[in-house]
Formats: C-alpha cells, structure tokens, sequence
C-alpha cells in the first residue's frame, strides 16, 4: 500500500474514534444534568406533600383554636341562663347555645377530615421519601459512574490525540494538505471504497479508476464527494466444516 495512503487512512481512523470520543464527552455533562433534574423533581414532590402535611396541621390546630373558643362561649351562655327573667329572653338564650353547638359539631367533623387527611399524607410523605432516597442512591451511583467514564474517555482522547499528531507529522506536506482541504469541506477526508463504490457517498466509480484504485499505490480521490479513496476488500468468507 502507498506509504501516505496508509498513513492517512490511520489519520483518518484517528480523528474518527476522537469524534466520537469528543460526543461521548460532550454528552457526560448532559446526563449529569438530566440526573440532577430528577432529584430536583423528586424533591419538589416530597417538599410538595410535606408542604400539604403542614397546611393539614395548622387549619386542624386553627380549627381546635376555635372549637375552644366556642366552647367557652357556650359556657358563658350557659352560665347567663341564670339570670335570664324572662321566657323570651331564655328562649333566645338557649338558641344561641344551640347555635354554637352546632358550630362547634361542624368544626369538630372538619378537625376528623383533617386527621384522616393528615393519616393519608403521612403515608404519601413515607412513600415519597423512600422514592427520593432511591433516585438520590441512583443519581449517586450515575454520577460516579459518569466521573469515571469522564476520566476513561479523557485519557484515551489524549493517548490518541497524541498518536494522531505523530501520524500526521510523518505524512508528506502535499497529501496531508489535500487531506485537510477535503476533511474541512466534508468532514472528512477519507472513504473507502468496495464493490467499485464509494462507501461515503456512494457513486459509482469508473472501471479503469476501479482497477488502478483496488491496487492501493496511488492517492485518488472520489469523483463525488472529493475523499481520498483506498481499497477495502471483503471479508473472507468462513466457510464451516461439515
């Protein structure tokens, strides 16, 4: 094979695997964040339920507020029933009474509502607590996880930058900058070629290039898409034993 073509093409394997090095380090910070919008979800739930929880309490303790200020109202009517002279005023009396009964009944009934509403929150604050420790365990677990990906895929893309720039430093000044011109244009700058096609953009090529291109000695680009073409023949095929 020509010496520049199979640098190149080693050139080319190189900046592809960092591409791809390079997406897969781009997309740590994104599932960091996705990890970070979960927990934050999970704990604006768990704050949301125990925010119901603290309202339940207070109008249960607003509401025995004032049962007990009824009740000491109907004491105080009670205690005026002695003093009433008339019937009239007696009647009207105990109307009053029966009047702060009956507030006193309707707050006593909304206290209970809110005690079995304070039963089901209380379950509601447990089961959304167990759900944030178990997203919190897991995004613990991700982000180490990704903290050690993220420092893998580090050093390989500096091990392979490295082996990158040697490669393109031996590579003759003509080839390489033919190489970078079509790589800026399309991204990049080599294709293979199989089947007397291009694998990239996949144009058919001539007989004669596709003779002279399956020997490998020269640089030819594809009519196309421009790339540097090299030959890349099948794999054998594996025939099994009986």
């Amino acid at each position: 094979m020509n010496a520049d073509l199979e640098k190149l093409i080693r050139l080319h394997q190189a900046e592809s695997q960092l591409r791809q090095l390079d997406s897969e380090l781009t997309d740590i910070p994104r599932l960091k964040q996705e990890i970070e919008e979960r927990l934050r979800a999970e704990r604006e739930r768990l704050d949301s339920v125990r925010g119901e929880v603290e309202e339940s309490q207070k109008n249960r303790r607003q509401l025995e507020t004032e049962v007990q200020d009824l009740e000491t109202k109907r004491s105080r009517y009670k205690g005026q029933l002695m003093d009433v002279k008339t019937n009239k005023e007696y009647t009207a009396m105990l109307h009053e009474i029966e009047t702060v009964e009956r507030e006193i009944g309707s707050r006593e009934d909304r206290i209970l509502e809110e005690m079995e509403r304070g039963e089901t929150l209380a379950a509601d604050v447990r089961r959304e607590e167990e759900a944030f420790r178990d997203v919190e365990k897991d995004g613990r677990s991700q982000s180490v996880e990704l903290d050690g990906r993220e420092k893998r895929l580090t050093g390989e893309r500096e091990t392979l930058a490295r082996q990158r720039d040697e490669v393109a430093s031996t590579i003759a000044e003509e080839p390489l900058h033919l190489y970078r011109r079509v790589a800026g244009l399309r991204g990049t700058g080599v294709a293979s070629a199989r089947d007397a096609m291009c694998q990239t953009c996949h144009v058919k090529l001539r007989p004669q290039m596709w003779m002279e291109l399956k020997l490998n000695d020269e640089l030819f680009q594809c009519p196309s898409c421009l790339r540097i073409l090299y030959y890349d023949p099948p794999a054998p095929t594996v025939v099994a034993e009986p």
